[in-house]
């Protein structure tokens, strides 16, 4: 008699657990010796006998185990597994090589290894294994590891059961097909039935029938095996390191354990460690890539954040990706992989097809807190027009373990049956990294054809993007950039390691330049070197500030070494001297320090050595006309005035700025330079998150109690604040259209954010940010769900705010959070998480930012140079005055370098305003020939030369590659 249907389903249950426990039912003991703990990568010392309970913290610390014992001669011919529990990770090593990973923590737990595939019965057996201190996610996302216990609980021989697993799997997956809510009442009153009956005869041909009941569903889910790894988080890089030769040794098993298993891995970066590391490993990758089993993806370094890093910065992760694919592999990615980073530029379509991709798989706008992402599958669209196939997975995870509530909510949760009958399903253990499971597998072996689910099969990300670029119809079309309404914090929070990405980018881009006009032989291998750790630290937890003390420590470190690399090959390539040299594309016209130590007005061609126009002591007036002169001068409420032919700014004692008047016009609405404190204290993702909350918190620092110091020279006025913990000096040079704002803070708040506020005498709906090779407008209202979710924004070096005829523009040297909302525009200077940091962004910190009224609109108002001047110090040498390289007509010559395979000089530029039109590039070199590339270097059509120019038709907001000989 068929019972009620919770005694059926308990009944179901307990047989399922009977049939779990029956898998590696019989055990044998083994001799447990321990040795450390060591260094990571060290090898083990002297062993010494332990027993079950031995402790093996603390956190990251690395030990080695030596399991002996003997399989019983009753297991002959039967398959033989290791069970091990530490509550941590591990690695079985065999002659010398890793053979699996295991994880026995709360979470993800693969608690088994096969160590004797068919057994002869009576063997010994000497296992070795490296044991981490740490599950897979390092400190836990608390940050503090404070719930975890390291202990020797667990390491013992087992026989493996199979007909006791497979049919475990058969019940297992049924069971949960027939509780899925939502599921036909016919078919799951079936399917409850025959699972009930078989508990009563063990029959499993009944489950044999259920699972051969066809689908029917005209929707198709290709899954994929992945394992996202963090290349830094919660764990430091070495740890990486391990989690790698983990994955990796699993997944090789794995492919050899299912034919059917096809394993997708981004991050060139990593395949190059295990080249480097374990070529024995990673002979095994190529063959596997070599057999269309083992899928690189992403054609990146690493998976990078796509909001902070520099447009040269994202070119390159795509040309050293896309290379080392190729040399390693012999094959470019088609696909860019990112997942799991905070929001997308809105050049990235434009960089994927200009680096031979087509299509984009992520998944983290499913994070969205204000508004849902409308579309599972949609062209996405640039700021040039440029536009890639782009997929979100429905299950909303890129870590699915293949359950069946995933595979049903991938087809149920699809937003776009209209339009396409494809989803892609991306299963795996990850974030740490582990991959797929043969749990998973076996669920996956069972998913492929069976009623109540999708049409489901394994098989690799190019086989799903070509049936559904095939299928697909009347996409939605999304244009402009994918913000993450979430993780707004991140555009701030570690604020050391942002401006030494600045700071290395700008010293790459000098030293490139330099190298590539001045110098022989070129540093290619040098720069290659430098250029492989700043993309590395790009990567999507570090850069934007969200991983443990250790790794922000690693990155700052990195980082300088990035920027003192580069510095050391400008120095080659510029020997020392008393001419005054430009590395950017513009003219430029400013007020410097001189080697001497004195200050000099300079006048600089774009790219070349100019001139020393005046230079002199504060107490010696300086030989320069009066109009390049700057005056400061004392009203009688001790506001300070601050003049040159272009400027006029009053400073009030208290530090703020109470006018700013250009060309006749009063660029401030009320007083700038408005320091603000706020209430910091997101509910959670601490480091990651800037939580709307905040701005209900907003109070004015305590102005300053008057004027600190009065400097004068007939080329600089400054006036210093001390405000606190802040000290701030007001800089006016002679010839400078902006107002600088120079700041030190000593830093140790606790979840406060400070802030700086500009109100402006502007009206606009839309405030302009620079982002990667372009800008992007962004509304300064809340009148829509999506509008308000911009309450804080990314943005490079320069926002803005510009009505018909006249605008104003902020410019900064390292930060990268913005925020505008009515007449005000604010910078986000500075965090204080404590989590997974606990001295993220204490101590001491130096910045400047700047204030740039324009007349006409940004594009017309000069802002894209004078930022760059902004972050481009000057340089000295002993060149003869003149440009080596300059662009007129509309586009910004942002990078010269040498080619990767030749002496060829590869030209970067792009249009920054959104216009059309044709350029002329002259370069000081003789030239016979140019050609268009594309970012890999690829040579294309050639380009007209005209009279010795270099003749460059551009659409608007294009990037152009330009190879000259």
């Amino acid at each position: 008699m068929f019972p009620h249907r919770e005694y059926a389903r308990e009944r179901v249950a307990q047989a399922a657990a009977r049939l779990a426990a029956r898998v590696w039912h019989e055990r044998a003991p083994l001799s447990p010796a321990l040795s450390g703990p060591v260094a990571r990568g060290e090898p083990a010392g002297e062993y010494r006998p332990v027993g079950l309970g031995e402790p093996l913290g603390p956190l990251f610390a690395t030990h080695w185990l030596r399991a002996t014992g003997a399989v019983p001669r009753e297991w002959a011919g039967a398959r033989v597994d290791l069970l091990l529990e530490t509550g941590g990770e591990a690695t079985l090593w065999a002659c010398g090589e890793p053979v699996q990973g295991l994880s026995t923590g709360a979470r993800q737990a693969r608690p088994d290894a096969t160590v004797v595939a068919s057994a002869a019965g009576g063997e010994r057996l000497t296992l070795d294994l490296e044991l981490a201190s740490n599950d897979p996610f390092g400190l836990g996302e608390s940050g503090q590891g404070l719930e975890q216990e390291f202990v020797l609980r667990r390491c013992e021989l087992a026989r493996f059961d199979r007909e006791a697993w497979d049919t475990w799997c058969d019940v297992a997956f049924l069971a949960a097909l027939e509780s899925s809510p939502g599921l036909d009442g016919a078919w799951a009153g079936e399917l409850l039935a025959e699972l009930y009956a078989f508990t009563l005869d063990g029959d499993r041909e009944r489950l044999w029938r259920l699972l051969a009941r066809g689908s029917g569903s005209v929707h198709e889910l290709s899954a994929v095996g992945h394992a996202h790894l963090d290349t830094a988080w919660l764990w430091p890089l070495e740890e990486t390191w391990r989690k790698l030769v983990r994955t990796t040794a699993t997944q090789l098993r794995l492919l050899d354990e299912y034919p059917e298993h096809v394993f997708a891995h981004s991050q060139a970066q990593h395949y190059d460690w295990l080249r480097e590391r374990a070529p024995a490993m990673f002979a095994r990758v190529r063959e596997a890539v070599e057999a269309g089993r083992w899928i690189p993806v992403g054609g990146t370094w690493i998976e990078p954040d796509c909001n902070l890093p520099s447009g040269e910065s994202l070119a390159r992760q795509f040309l050293y990706g896309q290379r080392f694919f190729e040399q390693a592999f012999g094959r470019r990615c088609t696909e860019f992989w990112n997942p799991d980073v905070f929001g997308y530029t809105a050049q990235l379509p434009q960089l994927m097809r200009e680096a031979g991709i087509t299509r984009f798989l992520t998944q983290k706008l499913s994070w969205n807190r204000f508004t849902s992402p409308e579309s599972h599958t949609f062209t996405w669209q640039g700021l040039d027009g440029s536009s890639v196939l782009t997929h979100f997975p429905p299950a909303d995870t890129y870590n699915a373990e293949a359950t069946v509530e995933e595979l049903r909510r991938s087809a149920a949760a699809y937003k776009d049956h209209g339009r396409s009958h494809h989803g892609l399903l991306v299963f795996g253990h990850g974030d740490g990294g582990g991959g797929p499971t043969r749990e998973m597998l076996e669920r996956l072996r069972r998913a492929g054809d069976v009623a109540g689910l999708p049409r489901t099969v394994v098989r690799s990300p190019a086989a799903f993007f070509d049936d559904l670029e095939a299928d697909a119809r009347d996409l939605r079309i999304i244009v402009g950039e994918l913000y993450l309404e979430f993780h707004r914090g991140t555009y701030t929070s570690q604020a050391a390691i942002k401006r030494g990405n600045r700071r290395g980018e700008g010293a790459l881009h000098d030293a490139e330049l330099l190298s590539a006009l001045r110098a022989a032989p070129y540093p290619r291998e040098e720069l290659g070197r430098l250029w492989r750790v700043l993309l590395l630290n790009q990567f999507h937890d570090i850069l934007p500030g969200s991983s443990i003390t250790e790794v922000n420590e690693r990155a700052r470190r990195d980082l300088a070494e990035v920027e003192a690399g580069a510095e050391a090959l400008c120095r080659a390539a510029l020997p020392p001297g008393e001419t005054p040299v430009n590395t950017r594309g513009w003219p430029r016209r400013e007020v410097v320090l001189a080697p001497d130590g004195e200050l000099a007005l300079v006048s600089l061609p774009p790219c070349g050595a100019g001139a020393v126009l005046a230079r002199g002591s504060a107490a010696s007036p300086a030989a320069a006309p009066l109009t390049d002169r700057v005056a400061a001068e004392r009203l009688a409420d001790g506001s300070l005035v601050l003049a040159n032919e272009h400027l006029r700014a009053v400073v009030a004692p208290d530090g703020t700025v109470v006018s700013l008047v250009a060309a006749g016009r009063e660029a401030l609405s009320a007083p700038a330079n408005r320091l603000e404190i706020y209430d910091d204290e997101p509910t959670r993702w601490d480091a990651w998150e800037l939580d709307p909350v905040h701005l209900e918190t907003r109070r004015d620092l305590e102005p300053a109690a008057g004027v600190a110091e009065v400097r004068e020279h007939p080329l600089r006025a400054e006036v210093a604040f001390e405000r606190g913990f802040i000290r701030q000096t007001i800089r006016l040079d002679a010839a400078s259209r902006r107002l600088e704002i120079h700041t030190e803070v000593d830093w140790l708040e606790e979840h406060k954010a400070l802030k700086v506020a500009f109100p402006l005498a502007v009206h606009a709906t839309e405030a302009t940010y620079e982002v990667a090779f372009g800008a992007v407008r962004r509304p300064t209202h809340a009148s829509t769900q999506a509008d308000l979710a911009r309450f804080e924004v990314p943005g490079h070096r320069w926002a803005d705010l510009s009505e018909h005829g006249f605008g104003v523009a902020v410019l900064t040297d390292a930060k990268y959070g913005y925020s505008a909302f009515g007449d005000t525009l604010r910078i986000t200077l500075l965090r204080a998480p404590r989590l997974p940091d606990p001295e993220a962004d204490r101590g001491r910190h130096a910045f400047a930012y700047a204030l740039l009224p324009h007349a006409g609109g940004w594009q017309d108002g000069g802002v894209v140079a004078e930022a760059a001047a902004l972050n481009s110090p000057v340089r000295w040498s002993d060149a003869a005055p003149g440009s080596w390289a300059s662009v007129d007509g509309g586009l910004v010559l942002d990078t010269v370098k040498r080619a990767e395979d030749s002496d060829a000089l590869v030209l970067r530029l792009y249009e920054p305003h959104g216009g059309r039109g044709e350029a002329r590039v002259r370069l000081a070199a003789p030239l016979t020939a140019a050609v268009r590339a594309n970012l890999l270097e690829d040579e294309g059509a050639p380009l007209e030369l005209r009279d010795g120019e270099i003749v460059v038709p551009f659409r608007p907001w294009e990037i152009v590659t330009v190879i000259a000989r």
